[in-house]
């Protein structure tokens, strides 16, 4: 099977965010092998994304950047698709409050964006499993994305 792996900084600690994220990816799990690495927030940028760099190795990812690809669904679905082409496992990264650095940013096989505003870092997650979702759906015809 398939894996999607999604990396991200701290918790999802907010009832309705950690509730979300659980259902849906209990969706995705009919569709494929999903895990959740939570990296504790570090004291710098750098520590966290040391800690993201070692959790990537091995597939590639999509990194989540305000300034990356838009990306509706239909776009996400072809790229898990393709993606699933060229390895067993994609992850999907989301960095902490103060982002990223350019080793993230350059080692990503793909920077998307959901659009320009700025989400809290749980609201992000709750709609990357949601997008990732529908994204499945798209990908195996099934009735959901409309």
């Amino acid at each position: 099977m398939k894996r999607i792996k999604i990396v991200c900084v701290g918790k999802a600690s907010k009832p309705f965010c950690r509730d979300g994220c659980a259902e849906y990816i209990k969706r995705l799990k009919g569709f494929y092998d999903v895990t959740v690495a939570e990296i504790p927030e570090q004291p710098t940028v750098k520590k966290e994304c040391d800690e993201i760099l070692k959790r990537v190795t091995g597939g590639e990812f999509c990194l989540l950047d305000i300034n990356g690809d838009d990306m509706p669904s239909e776009e996400l679905a072809r790229t898990l698709s393709k993606a699933h082409e060229r390895t067993d496992e994609i992850a999907f990264v989301i960095g902490g409050a103060s982002g990223v650095d350019d080793r993230v940013r350059q080692a990503a096989k793909r920077r998307i964006s959901f659009g320009r505003a700025t989400y809290p870092h749980q609201i992000a997650r709750l709609l990357l499993c949601e997008q990732l979702y529908r994204a499945a759906t798209i990908i195996k015809g099934i009735p959901y994305h409309k």
